[in-house]
């Protein structure tokens, strides 16, 4: 069974940077697209970055564009999420999901705070 596990929120200023990442198993990390979304307590969880399957393309939330980088490191299983130029309306939980098999699979989330 797939599982993902996100790490490296944490509580930063404004401008500030954080690196996000997310350790996956239970599933051939690299046939799969993985992504990164968010979510603030009352409010839908949202897109924020994605990486394609096999080829790695990348895709981002217009919120994030030039802020934000996502990759991946095979060899460990993981994908990251460089996070810059932070901003207080970027404080929300943060979850990497992956569907296998037609089942969507979700880490615990790691929260990341922007103090104005």
């Amino acid at each position: 069974e797939a599982q993902l596990v996100e790490s490296g929120g944490g509580l930063v200023q404004a401008g500030g940077s954080l690196t996000l990442s997310c350790v996956a198993s239970g599933f051939t990390f690299d046939d799969y697209a993985i992504g990164w979304f968010r979510q603030v307590a009352g409010k839908e969880r949202e897109g924020v970055s994605c990486l394609s399957a096999i080829d790695r393309d990348t895709d981002y939330a217009d919120a994030v564009k030039g802020r934000f980088t996502i990759s991946s490191d095979s060899a460990k299983n993981t994908v990251y999420l460089q996070m810059n130029n932070l901003k207080p309306e970027d404080t929300a939980t943060y979850y990497c999901a992956v569907t296998v098999l037609g089942r969507d699979y979700w880490g615990q989330g790691t929260q990341v705070t922007v103090s104005s």
